[in-house]
């Protein structure tokens, strides 16, 4: 074996380590909360040392911002699909169940975000954090002046269509995981059907009654 294919096999396997390493974070971090999952735990969960993971990443907060820049990679390729389409309400219905679909991911990266902000972590992950936002909020907002051009919603700034997703997809989240909401409904994907039908209509021309 060569010199350069040991090199592109190490490079390989290192890239894989790191996937598994940041799969095992997030699996204990939904699973106990992250303030209580250390290093340690990761590296038992992984099969690895704990050193090994300070190879891949400095602190908790790097594993963090690289969770969220997946979810909002994630996020880009769902934008991806609706950007050009024909068929805006159907995607946009994806665009929903992304958000709402996962609830405990949606509230971990949530809490995550206020972390890393108040620690002035990694700054470097954090522009390119606000970078894929950015494009992915660029690509919300054609979609809703596409809508708004078309008839189908209310012809308001876009930034009142997006806060108003975002307000529903925030309170579908704390509902869901809400001790009362999981007595209260019994069937949780009929009722996650409702809310992400609701989604997709509200805003729809007509409503403000004008």
């Amino acid at each position: 074996m060569g010199d350069l294919e040991k090199a592109t096999r190490k490079a390989r396997e290192f890239r894989q380590r790191e996937q598994e390493i940041l799969d095992a974070a997030l699996a204990l971090f939904l699973e106990q909360g992250e303030d209580r999952v250390t290093v340690e735990m990761i590296a038992d969960r992984v099969g690895i040392g704990k050193g090994t993971i300070y190879k891949h990443f400095e602190t908790k907060n790097e594993i963090y911002l690289l969770l969220m820049l997946r979810y909002e990679e994630d996020l880009a390729e769902v934008f991806n699909s609706i950007h050009g389409s024909h068929d805006k309400e159907a995607l946009a219905r994806e665009y929903f169940r992304f958000r709402i679909g996962d609830p405990a991911r949606y509230q971990l990266f949530d809490r995550l975000e206020n972390k890393v902000i108040k620690d002035h972590a990694v700054p470097d992950l954090v522009d390119k954090l606000h970078r894929i936002r950015e494009a992915n909020f660029n690509q919300l907002t054609h979609i809703v002046e596409a809508r708004i051009q078309e008839g189908s919603l209310e012809d308001v700034p876009p930034m009142y269509h997006i806060c108003a997703a975002w307000a529903l997809a925030h309170g579908a989240v704390a509902l869901m995981q809400s001790p009362f909401y999981q007595r209260l409904i019994d069937d949780k994907p009929d009722f996650l059907d409702f809310l992400v039908e609701i989604g997709i209509r509200m805003g729809n021309k007509g409503q403000r009654g004008k």
